[in-house]
């Protein structure tokens, strides 16, 4: 093969938000095919964060912010879940003064700031002529910052909750989904040996689309999400119905993080809240576990149903990608390189029903994905309809 000797190019990377199978792919798929185009691969550490800590001097070691990436380490990584170049909630466009780095504290020392001057700097000191973001809304949100700021910015969607909008599909969506049906399938040991109710509480901040999915999959009896706040009172009711009418005693209901109840307020594990504004959601499966306890006896012949509560959390977002989050990112990766030969950027790479296209990457900002209620869920029955199938995406639920 014909040795490639000129650099055509720099291309940025980074990844940011929360970590999900299906990252190290996307890095993989964008760096073979950059370095096989005649383009030089720099990733950054940290999501953005590595992108403000940058020292502009030669003689500053900076491998803990970037670092130039190779087919063979990236080809390893590809193999696991998470992201070798690692992530944060970094909002350089909201940097507190205590996360300010040290070395730009005399010129930023607001109580927040904004690092989007550093950013471009750094950027052009390197010679980046393209930066890939891969996240979720927040992530890209501030990619849509950069590129109305004059940025040559691509964007690839990932997050476990599927509610990037724009697109069909996010990395780390089916891994999710698949762990989580594997979890409640163990645990329905467990909840059929004591005979209880099985309360489960999965991610998704303001989508219910990892309740839904594995629920539609009849993982569970019933679902409550984000977008339909919920009757205690009836699912008490429903659950101690799918209770009876199972011959191991049990029922099992998957809980969205954001869901809450009718009259009530999302449940948080404490007030400190991260860059984009959002404290850490939990608790909401505790609450419901503790009434489903003590309101079993009315709709039990005044017997208690006893629960058990697990919240999943991390466990469906750590590991290896499964088969599409190692197929999706990699088509992703490649399309993004596509375009970026093209000289085309300001994009995002989605899939679209069933096909790979790219969207303008304002649609980010622009509006927001959630579970279409009225066409998906059954709200007297808290889980999704079981008709009309035909001619939906893969994913049935996404939106228009």
């Amino acid at each position: 093969m014909a040795q490639v000797n000129k650099i055509k190019g720099t291309i940025g990377i980074l990844t940011g938000g929360g970590d999900v199978p299906g990252l190290n792919p996307a890095i993989r798929a964008v760096t073979f095919r950059a370095i096989r185009e005649g383009y030089r691969v720099i990733g950054f550490r940290r999501g953005w964060g590595g992108l403000i800590d940058i020292v502009r001097s030669s003689k500053h070691d900076n491998s803990n912010n970037f670092n130039e990436l190779s087919q063979v380490v990236v080809n390893k990584a590809a193999r696991t879940g998470g992201t070798f170049l690692h992530t944060s909630r970094t909002r350089a466009s909201h940097v507190s003064k205590l996360m300010v780095p040290a070395h730009l504290r005399d010129s930023y020392n607001k109580e927040m700031n904004d690092l989007t001057p550093e950013v471009i700097k750094n950027l052009d000191w390197l010679g980046v002529d393209y930066l890939i973001a891969i996240g979720g809304d927040d992530t890209l949100s501030y990619a849509v910052h950069l590129f109305k700021q004059g940025v040559k910015v691509m964007a690839i969607p990932k997050t476990m909750d599927n509610d990037v909008p724009g697109t069909d599909y996010c990395i780390g969506f089916s891994t999710c989904v698949t762990r989580t049906i594997s979890h409640t399938n163990s645990l329905r040991t467990a909840a059929g040996s004591h005979e209880r109710f099985l309360v489960m509480e999965v991610f998704g901040r303001y989508a219910g689309f990892t309740a839904m999915l594995p629920t539609l999959a009849g993982a569970a009896n019933r679902c409550l999400i984000p977008e339909v706040p919920f009757d205690i009172e009836l699912l008490t009711e429903l659950l101690t119905e799918d209770r009876n009418r199972n011959p191991s005693n049990y029922s099992i209901v998957l809980i969205s993080e954001g869901a809450t109840f009718k009259g009530g307020e999302m449940k948080y594990e404490g007030m400190e809240k991260d860059a984009f504004g959002h404290a850490k959601l939990g608790g909401i499966g505790d609450e419901v576990s503790l009434a489903l306890k003590k309101l079993s006896p009315k709709y039990n012949k005044g017997n208690r149903v006893n629960v058990i509560n697990q919240k999943l959390g991390y466990l469906v977002r750590c590991g290896d990608p499964d088969f599409i989050d190692s197929i999706v990112p990699t088509a992703y990766g490649n399309l993004a390189l596509d375009l970026i030969l093209k000289g085309i950027y300001g994009r995002m790479v989605v899939l679209k029903n069933g096909r790979y296209d790219h969207v303008p990457i304002e649609v980010v900002t622009e509006t927001k994905k959630f579970v279409n209620v009225e066409k998906f869920y059954n709200r007297p029955k808290l889980h999704p309809y079981y008709k009309n199938f035909e001619m939906l995406p893969l994913f049935i639920m996404t939106n228009d």
